[in-house]
Parts: C-alpha cells; sequence; structure tokens
C-alpha cells in the first residue's frame, strides 16, 4: 500500500523564466513578493534580472539575499522579518537547494509563526504557508517540488528537517538555461546530490512504483548527462541534469532519502561543507555498507544506469553499481573525505550521533546504530 501526491505546477524549458510573471498572476500569488536568494546570485545578476521581470509586469518585488549554504534558524527568522517590512503576499524562491528550503522556511514562518524548530521536533502543528514559487538555479536539490526543508539549528548544530505536504511549492518555474553560468565543481556536486536522491528515493525503506518510475528516467539522465555538462556545459546536457534533478525531485519527494544524506547533512551542520559535495563524498561507502542488505535494489539502481544487463544476476549487478560508480566519481574529480577541509577522525563520535539523530536513519534499507555510521565514515576516511 503507498499513496501519492503533488500540489505544485510545473512550467519546464529553456526561456520559462521569461514567463514567469504570467503564471504567478495565474495562481493568485498577489502583487508584493520577496524575492529569497543568495550574494553569488545578486553579483550573476540573477535577481535584478527576476526582480526586473516582475517589476515590468506590475509586481512589487523586495530582493532578500542574506542565505548562505545550510542556513540556519537565524537566516529564516530574518526572512520572515523582511517579508512582513515588505508586507509580501507571496514568496520567490531563486537558487539552489538552500535558497529553496529557505524560501519554504520563510514562508511557512511568516503565516504560522514560530520558528523552524518547533515544526521540525513536533512542537507546533503546520498549517498553510504564504504561497512559494520556487526557481531552481542548480540541477541538484529538487525541493521545487519536494515537501522538505533542510534547516540548521545554530546551537546544536543539527539539521532539522521540517516535512509536510503543505511545504511542496505551489509553482516551480524550471528554466535549464539559469544553470549555465554554474561553475564544474558546482555542477558536479549538485548534479551527485541529483543522483543521490534517485538512488534513495528508490531504495528506502518506504519506496514505491510510483517513486522508482521517475527515479529510473533520473538515472539515466543524470548518469549520461552530468560528465556532459561539465566539461562542455551544452545546453542539452543542462536541459537533461535539470529535468533529471526534478525527476528525482519527484521520486524522493514522496518516499524519504536515506543514510548517504543523514552523514552528509552531518557534514554540513559540522564543517559547513555544502550539501551536494558531502553526498558525493558519502554515496560510495555507505552503499557499500548497505550492500549486504539492498542486493536487489541495487541490482535494480544498476540495470536503469546501464551498468548491468537485465540478464545478469543480482549480485553481479549490485557489483557492478559499485565498480561504476567509483569510476564515475572519480572522473567527476569528487575528492575523498580525508580531503574535505576540517575533517578529523577526532570528530567521527559526534558526525556519527547526528546522521544518528536524522529523521531519515530509519529510512536506510540497512538498519543503522551510531557505530554503523562511524563505520562508514572509518571505511569512506581510509578509501
Amino acid at each position: 500500500m503507498f499513496s501519492y501526491s503533488i500540489q505544485t505546477h510545473i512550467e519546464f524549458g529553456d526561456g520559462a523564466v521569461e514567463h514567469l510573471p504570467e503564471h504567478l498572476v495565474a495562481r493568485g500569488f498577489g502583487r508584493r513578493l520577496l524575492i529569497v536568494t543568495d550574494p553569488g546570485l545578486v553579483r550573476a545578476g540573477v535577481a535584478d534580472r527576476i526582480a526586473g521581470l516582475l517589476s515590468r509586469a506590475g509586481f512589487v518585488p523586495r530582493v532578500f539575499a542574506e542565505v548562505r549554504p545550510n542556513p540556519d534558524e537565524t537566516v529564516c527568522l530574518a526572512g520572515r522579518g523582511a517579508f512582513f517590512e515588505h508586507r509580501a503576499d507571496g514568496v520567490v524562491a531563486v537558487g539552489g537547494g538552500s535558497s529553496l528550503d529557505a524560501g519554504k522556511a520563510i514562508a511557512l514562518l511568516a503565516r504560522q509563526g514560530g520558528t523552524p524548530s518547533d515544526y521540525a521536533l513536533n512542537r507546533r502543528p503546520y498549517g498553510p504557508p504564504a504561497p512559494v514559487c520556487a526557481v531552481p538555479t542548480t540541477a541538484g536539490t529538487g525541493s521545487e517540488v519536494t515537501r522538505s526543508a533542510v534547516i540548521t539549528e545554530r546551537g546544536t548544530h543539527r539539521k532539522l528537517t521540517l516535512k509536510h505536504e503543505y511545504l511542496r511549492p505551489p509553482l516551480a518555474v524550471c528554466d535549464p538555461t539559469l544553470t549555465a553560468s554554474l561553475p564544474p565543481d558546482v555542477t558536479a556536486h549538485t548534479g551527485v546530490d541529483a543522483l543521490v536522491h534517485a538512488i534513495e528515493g528508490s531504495t528506502c525503506k518506504g519506496a514505491h512504483p510510483i517513486a522508482r518510475a521517475y527515479a529510473r528516467e533520473a538515472l539515466g539522465l543524470i548518469y549520461r548527462a552530468l560528465p556532459k555538462a561539465i566539461k562542455a556545459g551544452d545546453p542539452a546536457s543542462r536541459h537533461d541534469m535539470l529535468l533529471g534533478s526534478l525527476l528525482a525531485g519527484l521520486a524522493f519527494g514522496s518516499t524519504d532519502v536515506a543514510s548517504v544524506h543523514c552523514l552528509a547533512e552531518a557534514l554540513g551542520s559540522l564543517y559547513e561543507t555544502p550539501h551536494g559535495l558531502a553526498n558525493a563524498v558519502m554515496l560510495l561507502p555507505t552503499l557499500r555498507y548497505n550492500l549486504p542488505c539492498a542486493v536487489e535494489p541495487y541490482a535494480w539502481i544498476a540495470r536503469a544506469m546501464g551498468l548491468a544487463r537485465e540478464e545478469d544476476g543480482a549480485e553481479r549487478a549490485a557489483e557492478a553499481l559499485l565498480a561504476g560508480l567509483r569510476t564515475w566519481l572519480e572522473s567527476l574529480d569528487i575528492p575523498k573525505l580525508r580531503d574535505l577541509p576540517g575533517v578529523r577522525p577526532s570528530d567521527f563520535d559526534r558526525l556519527a550521533e547526528l546522521a544518528y539523530e536524522n529523521t531519515s536513519t530509519p529510512s536506510n534499507p540497512r538498519p543503522m546504530a551510531v557505530s554503523d555510521y562511524r563505520a562508514v565514515l572509518e571505511m569512506a576516511y581510509a578509501d
């Protein structure tokens, strides 16, 4: 038994952002809009471009550009303050996963009050947020179609996962041309993040047939397109990457992620490691640790990616997945855990505890205790 629903209207294609105002009008967003983004997109001119589109169409936009990687509660509270000061009717979140997640949290706090931890820790019931339009500029998070937002609790370094159908944006405008200026390393890291979403969303304990259908298409697209997007950045590969990221978001957005993400979010909370990079680093060692409990699902993944044939046995196909991913990750210049800034074995106990406390731990195909997370960290560090 499973259930599936999605409230997001999706507009996808080159130049889709040019029609943003008419989609906002059609969905009754109101005139006064808070653009939630980051300083990099201000410097790149993207924020001004979006604001200009809205202003010319009769909207009254204000840019809130205080989002940093791994956004914490203080950013969300500041964004709520900006929302009130502007007397905003809705949010247009523009950027990568950090901006999209922050935008969703700001919209929730603006209408329902409280703090992100109130919702993540079940101290406050969810209610309808201000309307959110998500405009992704990276091909990675899929947050434009998911029901969750990940916010860091500053005092404890915990990653708080806000999760509810209310958080699924009513509108997503996905324009591959907005990803064209991403540098190669960010393209690689966010692209692997999207692949992890497809893998975990289709193999976690809550996986269902609809999630696997989305993931199957996403896996092939991302595996083939990402190396081309990094080396050439051609429009076709950028198109396929954003589509793959969107499909991966639709896959895990109705199921869950698993222990790759739990470890990645622990790294992000302790060292502020960019989320996509942390996922890329932890992908292979976590899959290797899970393998005894996930032979059949990983064999399915290998076949979906073209790393194994239909006639290959499950164990052979699952091993082909790990071997193929190792070669693929090396071709993308993904570093090892020991090469990440700040990482040291003396922190492994804390990292393992943070990973274990993550609400996605129960979704992992292999049961995980704190000692298991430490074992994966040690394996990754020694690789």
